[in-house]
């Protein structure tokens, strides 16, 4: 089925040109092992995200040079029974949500080796001989000598644990993929990237570690170097896709994917915290978590205000929901702010809206209950479809409201809710992402073979239940408020709702309009025209050019920018960013 009638140019890569370091950046172990062991004098400390092949890398790297000691740190980590047993309160029994870890790295270290650890290579560099320290803390060990990172995005980690792979110093390869990407959203990246963020500055080369077999390197002042260049320009993330049970067609067309597949159900297309970005280093194409943006240059990217209310982290993010010529998503609720912090230890919970890109006539959303139900009876009857016994007659409770093109529905937490078959939604919520009860999912199996989670447990306590329709068809639905209109382009605010923080305008564009920075960042899709040009109105940037469903962010740094169509016919652009 055609969804568009032109040819799309969704760029599935997109990368930054970083300049001056065509020869500090390296391609393939023979080239990256000769670089290093030009450099290294005499310690070489090789720090780990965990999730990197420590098979694949270890070997190469002990070639860099004749080492008269190395040091691993897997052998300076309790071992990983107890690892786990300290990780228990925050993993919880649930499959997929644990509870937000605060602590170190340090706390899973055994201090006493730790520091025989640091006296062996203390005493080894006072007689000048050669060092190499290997793992995750790695510089905890050694400050001196040459520091290599060696990284990889999320979105890797979360398909080596569907292939085998285990959790950091565990050995549960056959383990539920989801309990280990808990335990590594929970806890392992996130001390991880606290440990991560002390080290930007002191980084001498960075490893790209996502491809297995085939890393890129680049020096550290390189990576520095295209992290401060997106700060001061729009630029896009590398978005993801992934198949579900209730997946569509739509993203295929319009975003080049794979015909064969089955379908693909989601995509992150504009998630700082999961996503990645390209660099391009003259031939060499280093890959590097956007997370590391976030860290080293928040105040640069996000904005002063953005920084001192949510700290280094982005509160928004951009994702599809495709079921065109698919199925139903899960009928869902998020947790209200006060159940989210009390018992998952966040400040902020996943308030959302869905924008519809495309809908076809059978589309529509679920959204908040229908006046007059019971609540007691809409709860047992949730509980007694999980027996398998009978059917949750969802129309019964929950209000349906067929979908157009453009509609926008807003769903801030405590509002029952989810998208029909054959609609394409781009998702516009905060950024946490792993708190979604769902409360029925119409009798079906995950693509897994096992039933997808259910949490009517947690989903009662917070189900807003005086949501009911004229409430939500007068604040939810469509609450479209036209700011300007002029021959240029009109402006219409269309939400978020007052209790969300998420501030989102729609800009039908006939020549050209600026948006002002105002010294924050925010959040951007060409939801309609083929092609838009954005260009800096203080000259900070070259023109930046975005297609048709394309997410870009446009940072704090970059200042004021004009938008405007790259060729005939008026463009959309859905603009979101943090209301103050």
């Amino acid at each position: 089925m055609n969804y568009i009638n032109f040819k799309s140019e969704y760029d599935k890569c997109p990368e930054t040109s970083v300049e001056g370091f065509d020869t500090e950046a390296f391609s393939g172990w023979r080239d990256i092992v000769r670089q290093l062991n030009k450099k290294v004098e005499n310690a070489l400390v090789v720090d780990c995200y965990p999730g990197v092949f420590d098979e694949e890398l270890f070997p190469h790297l002990r070639e860099c040079a004749d080492f008269d000691l190395i040091i691993r740190m897997d052998d300076i980590f309790y071992d990983g029974d107890r690892i786990t047993e300290m990780m228990k309160p925050f993993l919880t029994d649930d499959r997929v949500r644990g509870i937000y870890y605060y602590g170190k790295v340090t706390d899973f270290i055994d201090r006493e080796k730790l520091k025989e650890a640091v006296k062996q290579v203390n005493e080894a560099l006072r007689k000048n001989k050669k060092v190499l320290v290997y793992g995750f803390g790695a510089y905890l060990v050694c400050q001196k000598g040459l520091l290599v990172y060696a990284d990889m995005t999320r979105w890797e980690i979360q398909l080596r644990y569907r292939k085998g792979m285990p959790n950091f110093l565990q050995t549960n390869y056959k383990q539920d993929s989801l309990r280990k990407i808990k335990r590594g959203y929970f806890i392992e990246w996130r001390i991880a990237d606290r440990h991560k963020e002390e080290l930007y500055d002191r980084i001498d080369y960075y490893l790209d570690t996502d491809v297995p077999d085939d890393p890129n390197m680049v020096c550290g002042e390189g990576l520095r170097a295209g992290l401060r260049k997106l700060t001061g320009q729009p630029f896009r993330t590398v978005p993801y896709f992934d198949p579900g049970v209730w997946g569509g067609q739509w993203m295929k067309e319009v975003c080049g994917l794979d015909p064969k597949e089955k379908n693909y159900a989601w995509s992150f297309d504009g998630v700082p915290e999961e996503n990645g970005l390209y660099f391009r280093f003259g031939k060499v194409r280093v890959a590097c978590p956007a997370m590391n943006l976030t860290k080293y240059q928040p105040r640069e990217f996000l904005g002063e205000k953005t920084f001192s209310r949510f700290g280094a982290e982005f509160p928004i993010r951009f994702d599809f929901l495709d079921t065109m010529d698919g199925q139903n998503l899960s009928l869902q609720v998020h947790p209200i702010t006060e159940y989210m912090h009390k018992k998952f230890g966040m400040a902020y919970t996943q308030d959302e809206s869905y924008y519809i890109l495309d809908c076809q006539k059978d589309g529509g959303v679920f959204l908040g209950v229908k006046e007059g139900i019971n609540p007691e009876e809409m709860i047992a009857a949730l509980k007694e479809a999980q027996t398998g016994k009978v059917r949750f007659d969802a129309g019964k409770y929950v209000n349906f409201f067929k979908a157009e093109k453009f509609d926008h529905y807003l769903i801030p937490a405590g509002t029952i809710h989810c998208s029909s078959n054959d609609c394409m939604v781009l998702e516009i919520s905060a950024t946490p992402y792993n708190f979604t009860f769902k409360l029925w999912d119409w009798d079906r199996l995950g693509l897994d073979g096992l039933p997808r989670p259910i949490h009517i447990e947690d989903g009662e306590k917070v189900i807003q239940f005086d949501r009911t329709t004229e409430w939500v068809k007068k604040n939810l639905v469509n609450h479209f408020e036209v700011l300007q209109e002029n021959e240029d382009y009109k402006e219409t605010r269309t939400g978020l709702h007052e209790l969300e923080f998420i501030e989102s305008r729609v800009y039908d564009v006939n020549t050209s309009v600026t948006f002002e920075s105002n010294n924050e960042f925010c959040m951007c899709n060409l939801v309609d025209g083929r092609k838009a040009v954005i260009e800096s109105a203080e000259n900070r940037f070259e023109p930046y050019t975005v297609h048709y469903a394309e997410t870009f962010i446009i940072p704090a740094k970059a200042g004021d920018v004009i938008i405007r169509p790259a060729d005939d016919g008026p463009i959309k652009v859905i603009k979101a960013n943090v209301r103050f």
